[in-house]
């Protein structure tokens, strides 16, 4: 789904929360930047997690994504994105988000070519980047929507929930609807898989519903009842890694190219200072995993 030209739209998407999306759409963002690539990330999720991943407080800024959106209607005043682009401090712009936006959706329905509203107030700052970013919300609404029909190319993010599976089934209906409103078919060019490998206690989701007895029973010590142990959620008996597997094999049958990328507290600590890890540890296990996948980007 290329548009020609060196300049491309970048999509990450999926409806499921938790998926590690907006921390990849950052951290591919981060070293795009760090190549010498001029990059904007556009915050299209009214959580705002982009925005406030990238060192910017949502309501410190007098205009948001919302008041772009909201200029396609009559009696709005008309704010091009260009006037809410915002420099960051690891060199990438940013079009930022905040709960505001929330109001945009149920207002969308009343447009009917509501799918390309965003490819349109994309379109005076398409030739101002080398890469422009998009995050969207964890849900099936207008915004996804808008992000999938505006990408030259789309990323998945997969976690290694107990979910996962389900989660791909999902997308690939909403792919399907998206494919129906363009008139072409729309595949993922590139599927992530999210901190793949252990992480520490309570940081995963395991095969196994961890010890919420335990968990209790540390908070409240004596006195908390008895809870009795879950059953497994794996099915067949299979390990972890063995379930893990399974979902890696199924990914890379239904994508084209599959990455995958460790567990790192460093991408927790990165967000922390607003900065994508290309700028806080580049050399870190998932620092390295977002420059490899960074440099698949830039081979588009």
């Amino acid at each position: 789904m290329i548009t020609g030209g060196n300049i491309s739209c970048i999509t990450f998407s999926h409806h499921k929360g938790g998926t590690g999306k907006t921390t990849s759409c950052l951290n591919v963002a981060g070293f795009l930047a760090l190549a010498g690539k001029r990059v904007l990330v556009v915050d299209a999720d009214p959580q705002a997690n982009a925005t406030m991943g990238l060192g910017i407080y949502p309501d410190s800024r007098r205009r948001h994504m919302y008041d772009v959106f909201m200029s396609v209607f009559e009696g709005f005043p008309n704010v091009p994105i260009t006037e809410v682009i915002t420099k960051t401090e690891a060199g990438i712009d940013l079009a930022p988000s905040n709960l505001d936006l929330v109001g945009v959706e149920p207002s969308l329905y009343m447009i009917d070519d509501r799918a390309g509203i965003l490819r349109d107030l994309l379109e005076p700052v398409r030739h101002a980047y080398d890469y422009i970013l998009i995050d969207t919300p964890p849900s099936m609404g207008q915004f996804v929507i808008n992000g999938l029909v505006a990408a030259d190319h789309i990323v998945v993010t997969i976690d290694a929930g107990i979910f996962a599976l389900r989660g791909i089934d999902g997308l690939e209906t909403i792919f399907a609807d998206i494919g129906e409103i363009v008139g072409h078919r729309v595949t993922a060019d590139l599927a992530v898989l999210t901190r793949w490998e252990e992480a520490p206690p309570l940081m995963s989701e395991p095969s196994v519903r961890p010890g919420l007895a335990g968990l209790l029973s540390r908070l409240f010590k004596r006195g908390a009842p008895q809870i009795p142990a879950a059953e497994p959620l794996s099915q067949g008996g299979a390990t972890e890694a063995e379930r893990r597997a399974r979902i890696e094999a199924e990914v890379k049958r239904r994508f084209g190219r599959v990455e995958t990328v460790p567990f790192s507290r460093e991408v927790y600590e990165a967000q922390q200072r607003g900065l994508p890890i290309a700028q806080y540890a580049p050399d870190s296990p998932a620092g390295l995993a977002y420059r490899r996948i960074a440099e698949g980007v830039l081979a588009w």
